[in-house]
C-alpha cells in the first residue's frame, strides 16, 4: 500500500472514530416502561452502560429481557420514595461516576382524588413525594457519582404543565403542582451546583403516548401524539446539548425555553 492509501485510511479512521456517538453511565429511574424503558433502550443502543431501576423489577419484563441480552444494562431495585433503598443503593455504587442521571420516574396521580369536591391528601403525597421530593433526593444521594464522572449533567423530565402562565385547564392539580414545585428545586440545584460543573438539565418532552397520558386523554388522544422511542430519542439529543449557561431552565425537547 502506497503512501497515499495509508494517508487516506488514516485519515477516514479517523474521520470514523470521530463520528462515533459520545458513551458513558446513565442512570434512569422508572424505567420499567413508558418513556424510562425507552430511554434504556436508546442509550443502551448507543452503546452506554446503563443503570436502570425500577420499583418492582420482577414485574418489568421487558427490561429485564434486555438487560439479559445487553451486558451494560443492569437492573436494580429502587423506590424513589423509599430511603433506605437509595442510599444502599448509592452505597452499591460509590467511586462509580455517573455521567448522566436521570429522574425519570413519576405519577399522574388518581385524577377522581384530585377534583373539586374530593380532594385526598393521601394521593397528593403520594404524586408530590415521586414527582418533586423524589428527584432531590435521588439527585443528592448521586450528586459525587455524577461530580466525578466526564459529562456531570443531572436531568429532570418535567413537563409543559409546570408553566404558570399557561391558560385554561392543562391537567389534573396535583400533577401539575409537583411539576410546578420540581422546576423551582432543580433551579435551585442548578445554582448549587454549578461552581462544580455539574449541569442541571430540566427537560420536557412532547406529548407522548405512553400510560400516563392514556390515563389522561384516553387511548385514542394518546395514539395521536409522539411516539415513545422518538420522544426519548429527541430528549437524549438535548440532554448532551445542554449546558452550564441553560442549567436549571426548563427546556422543550426542541430546545426552546420554556417560561416560568
Amino acid at each position: 500500500m502506497n503512501a497515499r492509501c495509508l494517508a487516506l485510511c488514516f485519515l477516514f479512521a479517523c474521520g470514523a472514530a470521530a463520528a462515533q456517538p459520545p458513551t458513558g453511565t446513565v442512570l434512569v429511574t422508572g424505567a420499567n416502561r413508558g418513556l424510562g424503558l425507552e430511554l434504556v433502550k436508546e442509550y443502551a443502543a448507543r452503546g452506554w452502560t446503563v443503570i436502570a431501576t425500577a420499583r418492582n423489577p420482577r414485574d418489568a419484563v421487558e427490561l429485564n429481557a434486555l438487560a439479559a441480552s445487553d451486558h451494560d444494562v443492569t437492573v436494580e431495585t429502587l423506590d424513589v420514595r423509599d430511603a433506605a433503598q437509595l442510599a444502599a443503593l448509592a452505597a452499591k455504587y460509590r467511586g462509580k461516576p455517573v455521567d448522566v442521571l436521570i429522574n425519570n420516574a413519576g405519577v399522574l396521580g388518581d385524577l377522581d382524588a384530585q377534583a373539586l369536591g374530593a380532594l385526598d391528601y393521601a394521593e397528593f403525597e403520594q404524586v408530590m413525594a415521586v414527582n418533586t421530593f423524589a428527584p432531590l433526593a435521588v439527585s443528592d444521594a448521586f450528586r459525587e457519582h455524577v461530580a466525578s464522572s466526564a459529562r456531570k449533567k443531572i436531568v429532570a423530565i418535567t413537563s409543559r404543565s409546570g408553566i404558570v402562565s399557561l391558560p385554561g385547564w392543562r391537567g389534573p392539580y396535583f400533577y401539575r403542582a409537583s411539576k410546578i414545585a420540581l422546576n423551582m428545586e432543580m433551579r435551585m440545584l442548578a445554582d448549587e451546583l454549578r461552581a462544580r460543573g455539574i449541569v442541571v438539565a430540566v427537560v420536557a418532552p412532547a406529548p407522548t403516548d405512553t400510560d400516563m397520558l392514556r390515563q389522561l386523554i384516553g387511548p385514542q388522544g394518546a395514539a395521536q401524539q409522539a411516539r415513545p422511542a422518538d420522544s426519548a430519542a429527541g430528549l437524549i439529543d438535548l440532554i448532551e446539548r445542554v449546558d452550564l449557561q441553560q442549567s436549571g431552565q426548563p427546556l422543550f425537547v426542541d430546545g426552546t425555553a420554556l417560561p416560568w
